[in-house]
C-alpha cells in the first residue's frame, strides 16, 4: 500500500526532471529535483512504495531515461496512467519501473489516497473500490522483479 500523487494530462519528461539537472553526475543527486516545476512538495512527501497516478500521455517529450530513473530512485512503486508516451514506457521497463495502464482510476482518486496495486491480478484498489488495469505478463513481471530489462540482461552475461 502506498499513497497517490496525482498528475494531469501530458506530463512531460522535463516536468519529471528538468534538463538543467541532467548535468548532475548521479541519479541520487538528480532525484531531489523530481517534479520540481510541477509539484514542489513531491520530494518532501514521497516515500518508498508510493504511486504516481496520471491522466493521458504520461512521460511525453524527450526520450531521457533519467525521468523513470529518478522516479525509481524516489521509491515510486509504479506509475499508473490512462496512457503513456511510448519511449517513456520502454525506458521504464528497461529500468524496472512498472508502468500500468488503468483507464478508470484517474477520475476517482485524489492526492494522498491509499492505493493497493495487484499486478498479478490486474487491478488497483482505492477506498475499497477495485479498478481494472493491464495485467503484467509473467515474462515482464520477471524482468521488473530483476530490476528491469538492463539488469535482467546483465545477469545473463
Amino acid at each position: 500500500m502506498g499513497k497517490v500523487f496525482k498528475y494531469g494530462k501530458d506530463v512531460d519528461t522535463d516536468q519529471i526532471i528538468a534538463s538543467q539537472y541532467l548535468l548532475y553526475p548521479t541519479i541520487e543527486e538528480m532525484k531531489v529535483h523530481t517534479f520540481e516545476s510541477l509539484d514542489s512538495e513531491f520530494i518532501k512527501c514521497v516515500e518508498p512504495g508510493d504511486f504516481i497516478v496520471a491522466d493521458e500521455n504520461f512521460g511525453c517529450g524527450s526520450s531521457r531515461e533519467q525521468a523513470p530513473a529518478v522516479l525509481k530512485a524516489c521509491g515510486i512503486k509504479a506509475v499508473i496512467a490512462k496512457s503513456f508516451a511510448r519511449i517513456f514506457y520502454r525506458n521504464s521497463i528497461n529500468l524496472g519501473v512498472p508502468v500500468i495502464v488503468c483507464s478508470d482510476i484517474y477520475d476517482h482518486v485524489k492526492n494522498g489516497d491509499e492505493l493497493i496495486l495487484n499486478m498479478d491480478e490486474g487491478y488497483a484498489e482505492v477506498s475499497g473500490v477495485k479498478y481494472s488495469c493491464t495485467k503484467v505478463p509473467e515474462y515482464m513481471k520477471n524482468i521488473l522483479d530483476q530490476g528491469g530489462l538492463l539488469a535482467s540482461l546483465e545477469k545473463e552475461i
